[in-house]
């Protein structure tokens, strides 16, 4: 007798619209736009420009060569010429140039100017401590 429930419960299931477990269109964008985020270790950094201005330069080259040597790689840096993509701009409310805009990790950071200051851009990307001594400078050893 038993199993006659249960086929009864089984086709009763089957004939049900929405009974079966499928995830809805929400939750399958959910999951690639998981998929698709970096591991929480890697930076996602987006340097806005102005053309090939000298502060321009100056702030790849530095970017650059701060990425390579304190974040190998561990980063993505993508650089936008507001001059060819303008609309870019705006949602990130770029207002100077050259700024750079540090997505993850998290919180969100913007640092402005052509990033030749290394200590300062290595506290902005939380690399180094606010207040760390830097190298070479008299921290209480002899």
């Amino acid at each position: 007798m038993p199993q006659k429930k249960t086929k009864k419960l089984q086709k009763s299931a089957k004939k049900r619209p929405g009974s079966a477990k499928k995830p809805s269109q929400a939750t399958q964008a959910f999951e690639a736009a998981l998929a698709q985020q970096p591991p929480a270790d890697r930076y996602l950094l987006r340097l806005f420009v102005t053309g090939t201005t000298p502060r321009s330069s100056r702030a790849i080259k530095n970017i650059r060569a701060i990425c390579e040597e304190k974040l190998k790689g561990r980063y993505d840096l993508e650089v936008i010429d507001i001059y060819q993509h303008p609309e870019q701009a705006k949602p990130e409310q770029i207002v100077v140039t050259p700024t750079l805009v540090r997505s993850l990790p998290l919180p969100v950071r913007r640092l402005i100017g052509d990033l030749s200051n290394e200590e300062r851009v290595l506290v902005g990307l939380d690399l180094v401590p606010r207040g760390a001594p830097k190298p070479g400078e008299n921290d209480g050893t002899r």
